[in-house]
């Protein structure tokens, strides 16, 4: 069952009386903690004073002026460091050839602070000889400056930004201040000597490349004009060649003349539909546009009017009028064959547009032909071509840098990418050590060990521990509480098992009134009507009680080893006089808990007694329960909490309704002592009825807890069980010393 072996947590440590302890040692902590801070203060004060300086450097691109805007003009601007160009930065500044430039510009190795070595103590000449640490003589001096300045040096990043600080510790404030700046210097002439040195090697490189370049272009670009030569490719401006060129003009002659062509057969058309329909031709533009028709019309015209004149005078069979209407009809004529020469003329115009088309027709086609093989050639043409430009292009791209280089070089105008943005100066206060912390660090160190030291001491001596249910476990209040008992619980500790089992078993003030009886959960139970009545008149008979002479009395002792060397499972614990046989029964169960059995107690009791004294609280789930379908195993047992023994409590469901499932407890209870080695059921003042039909097993061990309890009462009680077929009847007084005053009962089978 979950929760049946679960150990139960005995103490706590009591924060009080912890810090009680260190008031009550107040003068001793106090003496730790001056003591500290005196220490740390002459400490402090002996140790040599050191002063901490910083130069800053700004990582940036820097250019000259002068070749700035060409750069960005050809979009070779450099970009900004990042993170890691930053850090690689830093360990540039904390490479050896920088340390060594530096102290060798300082002349460090004359200070006896870089080279300590120098002038060895006794005991290091000693530790020398012994083999134990090696002689610091064997480095060269500029390995020991060099050792000791790094140990010095601080070098790093300043967060989220592209500054660098250069930290250095000495005892000299002036010397703090003057290497970050001497470092600052060299680092500036290394950078811009390393942009130098790259301007001469690039010099160097570039003037060869760009002789070789030239001759490739030049070689190129003949063998251009050769092939242009041999192909004839002669070029006629913007990318075009002569037979490219050609073919375009004799397209644009060809597309005129086929234009001419049948603009003169339409007009040829016209004036011959004109005469073929005997129209008037002046109306036609061609004809109209002729100097010959014109003056012929004209003469036509001055004919007309003459006729028109001389018809007024003369009668129609006029000689003159004759005359004159001849030559009309002869100037018709004129007009007449000159349109059919207009005609004749328009239509040779159309038969020589003809002709000329033939003829430009095959021009076009043989300069197809042309074209098409030049084409052919012309691939090759562009290869060359390319291949000449990209020597060009790489030619001059040399030529821009060897002279941006060759600038850079004449002019030593080479920045560094970095440039100092603050500089060191020497420090007025000491950075090491500082003595007012370090003194108060010292007390506060005092204090705290000082505190530890007695806390620990508490705790390992047990007075600064307590019981979780709140009652101290220390020795001292032990004390106090085997004082207050007798007052509170006079009853319980005049009992013989009082003197037996400590004094802490019984917690103050759980048990409300000892003498005054309390029901039983199994008060007023009505027996089953199934079950028969006994048969048998059985009487009990008087027995001796020779299975307790060992412990000659009747006590929680004896009766604990009865159910020990019996090895009883199952007991039902009746108390006719209330909570003190309840008191008796819990002191039977922690005391049968002691020899290392697992023991449980069922609280059965009207007054909740058991649950008192040993669960942590009354309100916890229990019994009842159960019985009611509330709870689970799991929830209802608890620990002891002064013992290794559980307890099942009363619980907090209805008692009536918990006590109609009084059938299922018997199987509860066997299943409980499946698991247990002792399970004694507490009934309180219970009726024989009520514990029969708990128990159904007639070898069930009955045990009467009778401290102050009436004699009439117990006598009645004892002859009831007996009659009621119980054979194992063990009383309990609580009392050692003292003969019993009633047998243990054993009824004859």
């Amino acid at each position: 069952m979950s929760g049946v072996h679960e150990s139960q947590q005995d103490v706590d440590i009591d924060l009080g009386s912890l810090f009680g302890a260190i008031w009550r040692n107040r003068m001793r902590v106090l003496l730790a903690t001056v003591a500290g801070a005196g220490i740390a203060f002459v400490g402090a004060s002996l140790i040599t004073p050191k002063y901490k300086s910083e130069s800053r450097l700004l990582i940036e691109t820097r250019e000259p002026a002068f070749t700035t805007g060409t750069d960005r003009a050809q979009g070779r601007e450099q970009p900004a460091f990042d993170e890691l160009g930053i850090a690689s930065q830093v360990q540039l500044l904390k490479s050896a050839d920088l340390v060594k430039q530096v102290a060798r510009n300082m002349k460090l190795h004359e200070l006896e602070e870089f080279d300590a070595a120098a002038k060895p103590s006794a005991v290091s000449d000693l530790l020398v000889l012994l083999g134990v640490k090696k002689s610091p003589l064997d480095l060269a001096p500029e390995d020991r400056v060099l050792k000791e300045f790094n140990e010095k040096l601080a070098v790093y990043q300043v967060e989220k930004s592209r500054v660098i600080a250069i930290e250095f510790t000495s005892k000299d404030p002036m010397l703090a201040a003057a290497i970050p700046n001497e470092m600052a210097k060299v680092y500036l002439s290394l950078q811009s000597g390393a942009k130098l040195d790259t301007n001469s090697e690039a010099t160097r490189w570039l003037e060869p490349e760009i002789a070789n370049l030239r001759e490739k272009v030049r070689e190129a670009e003949q063998k251009v004009a050769e092939y242009r030569s041999q192909s004839d490719l002669l070029p006629t401006g913007e990318n075009s060649t002569f037979a490219v060129r050609q073919l375009n003009d004799i397209s644009t002659e060809l597309t005129r003349v086929r234009g001419e062509r049948a603009t003169a057969e339409a007009r040829a058309e016209g004036v011959r539909a004109v005469l073929k329909s005997g129209g008037a031709p002046d109306t036609l533009s061609e004809v109209v546009g002729s100097q010959m028709i014109q003056r012929l019309k004209e003469t036509e015209a001055q004919i007309q009017g003459q006729i028109s004149d001389l018809s007024t005078s003369m009668l129609e069979g006029h000689p003159r009028l004759k005359g004159l209407r001849s030559q009309l009809t002869g100037i018709r004529a004129q007009i007449k064959s000159e349109t059919q020469k207009i005609l004749s003329s328009l239509e040779n115009e159309a038969k020589t547009a003809r002709l000329r088309e033939t003829q430009l027709t095959q021009q076009l086609n043989t300069v197809k032909a042309e074209t098409a093989r030049a084409g052919e050639d012309e691939v090759g043409l562009k290869a060359l071509e390319r291949e000449a430009t990209a020597q060009r292009q790489l030619l001059e791209t040399y030529l821009a840098r060897y002279r941006e280089a060759t600038s850079r070089t004449d002019n030593n105008s080479t920045p560094a990418d970095a440039r100092i943005i603050s500089a060191a100066v020497a420090p007025t206060e000491v950075d090491f050590p500082k003595i007012i912390p370090i003194t108060i660090v010292g007390g506060v160190a005092g204090f705290a060990l000082s505190s530890i030291v007695i806390l620990l001491a508490e705790l390992f001596s047990g007075r600064a521990l307590k019981p979780v249910g709140g009652v101290a476990a220390t020795p001292r209040r032990r004390k106090e509480e085997a004082e207050v008992e007798p007052v509170e619980t006079e009853a319980v500790a005049q009992e013989p098992a009082a003197r037996k089992i400590p004094v802490n078993r019984l917690e103050p003030g759980a048990v409300k009134d000892i003498h005054a009886p309390a029901k039983s959960l199994l008060s007023g139970i009505e027996p089953d009507p199934e079950e028969d009545e006994d048969d048998e008149d059985t009487q009990p008979s008087l027995v001796d009680a020779a299975a307790f002479e060992e412990e000659s009395d009747f006590s929680v002792a004896a009766v604990a080893r009865h159910i020990i060397e019996n090895n009883i499972s199952v007991a039902v614990s009746v108390s006719p006089s209330g909570d003190s046989g309840s008191t008796a029964t819990v002191m039977l169960a922690r005391r049968i808990a002691e020899e290392h059995r697992k023991t449980l107690i069922i609280d059965l009791t009207g007054s909740a007694c058991p649950t008192r004294l040993m669960a942590q609280s009354t309100h916890v789930p229990g019994i009842t329960d159960l019985l009611v379908g509330d709870a689970a195993f799991s929830e209802i047992i608890h620990g002891d909490r002064l013992s290794s023994a559980h307890i099942i409590p009363r619980g907090n469901a209805n008692i009536k309704r918990a006590m109609r499932g009084i059938d299922r407890l018997s199987m509860v209870i066997d299943s409980l002592s499946d698991a247990y080695d002792t399970v004694i059921v507490e009934c309180g003042p219970a009726e024989v009825e009520g514990v029969r039909r708990l128990t159904r097993d007639q070898e069930t061990d009955i045990i009467l807890s009778i401290p102050d309890a009436d004699e009439d009462e117990i006598v009645n009680l004892i002859g009831a069980f007996g009659e009621a077929g119980y054979t194992e009847i063990v009383l309990m007084t609580g009392e050692e010393g003292e003969p019993p005053r009633y047998p243990g009962r054993r009824a004859a089978a």
